[in-house]
């Protein structure tokens, strides 16, 4: 049953409307050619958070003005070569297909728009190439690029001025949810209370952080406060990434420590991981000088922990070195978590820190992005348009226009899914089955009756607003807002003054024919399943770590985290939750660590070299194992192994430092993540180089 409408659904239906209904106005008083576009643009832009409306305003208008420059550049020389024509509006679209695909943020909206403008603007104006000029496809430029912003300001304007609902207060919820989702992670990690959950909080961690990577690109252009925070807000984000291999380093560590591994966990212990979970839960209730004096305190007793290494130190104490190291780094990642969440919550009133705002966050160019994946859509995309026009031409239908500019459009806003196919059926069916009857109302009924404004208002109002309301609701909101863009894309591409049957069935067979060749394309060349793409993203994270290996300058650590976290975080959206799939999915969080552990090594290199220790061959032989893994993916080469013990015994053997416990700490990590089933470390004094 159909939920009555909600004051917030009817308050964003009635803004949609009326930008989309003050854009038609001024278009048509402009005597703008296509004045339909206008409204169209406003209900693109439309989204019920006003941050998000004004930065996709903003993407919108400048892909705009790029696809239509673009198209003044291209159109005039090749409009007498329609093979030349045809190949270099769709290698611009495919162009503009893979650009979009490597920025996985809101950005990307500016290169999408600028694909398939230039084939909105190029078709049809080939329809009549006997009176067309260089003066022309400007003039069709320049139309186009007004429209479009009319639609924009309109709705801009409307959405930050009336009432506008700040995507603020629903960031910080999703932060908080966030941070809680940290905090109870440490305690299940810390106290082992609930293994089972605990198995889950790496996925559910990595889910959110790359959300709200995604929804923070709209705060600053937010109309709260907020948007002065939008740098401290990435940096939390980065913070709370490299929570996860911490996190889950330390839960193996203590797990294997406890009674039923290796050795037993001393009382002292016990009290000392519960006074951390208590010190991380009530973080964000106290003073930041109060967590400040009891976070001195915890390092004091963490320190005291730490067993003194020689070169007969036993595996325990060696694991203990570890988890000392791993819970420092913790407290830290906890510490600065907390302190920017402060620090967010005074930038509300206006009031943030000087050295907060100086932070460099890492740039979201670090998320993982597959250039073979978007390489794949691309080539989809320009088969498509390239098909579509060569039947236009080869059956010579004035009407045929649209389908090339239909299969343009359908490859590109899909084409971040896995398989693309199901998604593109949907949207051909509600764009032919149930937006047709409308279409056919309004344009071939409706319009033609409307003698003034007044009474073109009236008639759209029933259709718009009401599919504004379902425009609202998300479970809703698909569906809704494919049939309300159809309908008034059919508006737009068909002259609302002098209408006929034939034109407007011509049109929507023309559109059918572009989806026909977008569905079938997608499906040759693009279509793949979420396993395939899982096995692409463990193979890009061992790829990443054979090169790590042999990096001359070790990668920064922050920046390796978030790539890798994001990969975690877009695995385990595909692997479901069967057994061997989480098991995957918690392999590519022990490469991870793995990977971080050689970035230390790497730091740590000249360092241990005036203590006469190379780890060099260690690192040479890691990188070689990861290059090996898509070969070998379950192989664990016992002279791996040899030489990991070889350099452990090294270091533990140098005079006692902080550096040599980092480095024992690192070698011991990867020891575990490498070889979790392998007898304990055997101390012995170093006989000789094991070779790799």
């Amino acid at each position: 049953m159909m939920k009555l409408p909600t004051a917030s659904e009817m308050l964003f239906s009635l803004k949609c409307f009326a930008a989309a209904m003050l854009a038609l106005y001024l278009a048509m008083r402009l005597g703008l050619p296509r004045p339909f576009w206008a409204p169209m643009t406003a209900y693109l832009v439309s989204q019920p958070l006003a941050g998000a409306v004004r930065s996709k305003a903003v993407y919108r208008l400048s892909g705009t003005v790029l696809g239509s420059i673009m198209a003044v550049v291209l159109v005039p020389p090749l409009v007498n070569y329609s093979v030349l024509l045809t190949l270099a509006v769709a290698l611009w679209i495919g162009l503009c297909l893979y650009i979009s695909l490597l920025d996985r943020t809101p950005r990307s909206y500016t290169f999408i728009l600028a694909g398939y403008t230039v084939g909105f603007i190029a078709f049809p104006a080939l329809m009549d190439t006997s009176t067309f000029n260089a003066a022309t496809m400007f003039e069709v430029a320049l139309a186009r690029v007004e429209e479009i912003a009319l639609g924009i300001t309109c709705a801009t304007l409307l959405h930050t001025l009336v009432f506008p609902q700040s995507i603020g207060p629903v960031l910080l919820r999703r932060l908080d949810k966030t941070i809680d989702d940290a905090v109870q992670w440490v305690n299940h990690a810390l106290l082992g209370t609930d293994a089972a959950r605990s198995a889950g909080d790496y996925k559910k961690l990595a889910q959110d952080i790359t959300e709200l990577r995604m929804m923070a690109t709209h705060l600053p252009f937010d109309t709260s406060n907020l948007r002065w925070t939008a740098n401290a807000i990435r940096i939390l984000q980065d913070r709370l990434a490299i929570m996860m291999p911490l996190l889950s380093a330390i839960e193996d560590r203590i797990r294997l420590l406890r009674p039923a591994g290796t050795g037993a966990l001393s009382p002292e212990w016990q009290t000392l991981l519960s006074d951390i979970v208590a010190w991380a839960q009530r973080g964000t209730t106290v003073s930041s000088n109060t967590t400040a004096a009891e976070l001195i305190v915890l390092r004091q007793r963490i320190a005291a922990r730490a067993p003194s290494i020689d070169g007969r130190a036993s595996w325990q104490q060696i694991l203990e070195i570890n988890l000392v190291g791993e819970l420092n780094k913790l407290l830290s990642a906890c510490e600065s978590c907390l302190d920017l969440r402060r620090q967010i919550e005074a930038g509300l009133g206006g009031t943030l820190s000087t050295p907060t705002q100086e932070l460099t966050a890492i740039p979201t160019r670090e998320l993982h992005t597959d250039r073979g994946l978007a390489l794949m859509s691309s080539f989809a995309a320009v088969a498509a348009v390239c098909a579509s026009c060569a039947f236009w031409v080869i059956t010579g239908w004035p009407a045929g226009s649209a389908a090339p500019m239909m299969a343009g459009v359908f490859c590109t806003f899909f084409a971040t899914q896995d398989d693309p196919v199901p998604s593109l059926k949907m949207a051909f069916f509600y764009n032919t089955v149930w937006s047709v009857p409308f279409a056919a109302v309004y344009l071939l009924w409706l319009l033609p009756s409307a003698h003034s404004f007044e009474m073109l208002m009236l008639v759209m109002a029933p259709f718009l607003l009401v599919f504004g309301v379902l425009f609202a609701r998300p479970p809703l909101a698909a569906r809704a807002f494919t049939l309300m863009i159809a309908v008034l894309a059919t508006l737009t591409l068909n002259d609302t003054g002098t209408p006929d049957m034939i034109t407007f069935l011509n049109s929507q067979i023309s559109q059918g024919v572009g989806f026909g060749a977008a569905v079938l394309f997608t499906q040759l060349f693009r279509s793949v399943d979420g396993q395939w793409t899982a096995r692409r993203l463990l193979l890009a994270g061992w790829d990443e770590i054979a090169r790590m290996g042999q990096a001359i300058k070790p990668p920064a650590v922050i920046a390796v985290t978030i790539r890798m976290v994001d990969r975690i975080g877009l695995l385990a959206a595909r692997l479901g939750a069967g057994t061997g799939k989480q098991e995957a999915a918690g392999n590519a969080l022990d490469d991870l660590r793995i990977g971080l552990g050689m970035t230390y090594l790497m730091r740590l290199q000249p360092r241990l070299q005036r203590h006469a220790v190379s780890l060099q061959a260690l690192l040479q032989a890691l990188s070689t194992h990861f290059a090996n893994r898509p070969a070998q993916p379950t192989a664990r080469p016992a002279t791996l192994l040899a030489q990991i013990d070889y350099s452990l015994g090294q270091v533990c053997a140098i005079p006692p430092s902080i550096q040599q416990h980092k480095a024992i700490s690192a070698l011991a990590g990867i020891r575990r993540d490498l070889f979790p089933d392998a007898p304990p470390y055997q101390s012995r004094e170093p006989q000789g180089k094991v070779s790799a």
